[in-house]
């Protein structure tokens, strides 16, 4: 089965509540997260867009970067807002989904994701190593998806993980130990910072 074009989607549109702080704007590479993740990306997909806000637009690591903003009528249902928005800009491909508050995520995790990824099902996604459950937002979404995760969404249901769990999707084992993990309060991000630069 051909597979059909790739988009990539860096998910920045959250509000951080727990943060205090946009947690797209973190660096923890030398540059904002938002621009890493997109940079990513880029090796792995014809086009990449910033999801976000539309207040966000000319954020440092956005205003220079292409972006597909919430629609309206998804305000408030968290990143399916984003998901969902970019399925409607552009239906005719796949989009590799990636959320900007994972700064362990690394070229070795996305490639092999896309190697295993299958394009039959809804989407291919890997098993959290901590749960066990679907990790929606480090995830290839099939342009077949879009009808399926609208058809949740009209029974009330806004949470990626739901949705993929109660799917037809390709899940697959996690091999490269934390790079899903995702960082939420300022002590996480303290934990990382040290992580990477040893202070």
């Amino acid at each position: 089965m051909e597979k059909p074009l790739l988009y990539g989607l860096v998910l920045s549109g959250g509000r951080s509540t727990r943060m205090h702080t946009d947690k797209s704007l973190l660096a923890y590479h030398g540059k904002p997260q938002t621009q890493y993740c997109y940079d990513l990306l880029q090796s792995y997909c014809q086009r990449v867009f910033v999801s976000n806000r539309r207040d966000q637009a000319n954020l440092p690591g956005h205003k220079t970067l292409a972006q597909i903003h919430d629609q309206k009528k998804y305000q408030d249902i968290g990143p399916l807002a984003g998901i969902l928005s970019a399925m409607e800009k552009y239906p005719g491909v796949a989009w590799l989904v990636l959320a900007c508050d994972l700064p362990y995520m690394n070229a070795k995790t996305l490639e092999d994701l896309l190697k295993k990824r299958n394009p039959e099902r809804m989407a291919t996604a890997y098993i959290s190593r901590h749960d066990g459950l679907p990790e929606p937002l480090c995830a290839v979404y099939e342009k077949k998806s879009n009808q399926g995760i609208l058809k949740f969404l009209k029974q009330g249901i806004v949470c990626p993980r739901h949705i993929l769990i109660h799917s037809d999707c390709e899940l697959i084992q996690q091999n490269q130990g934390i790079a899903l993990d995702n960082v939420n309060t300022k002590e996480e991000y303290r934990q990382a910072k040290k992580s990477f630069h040893g202070r």
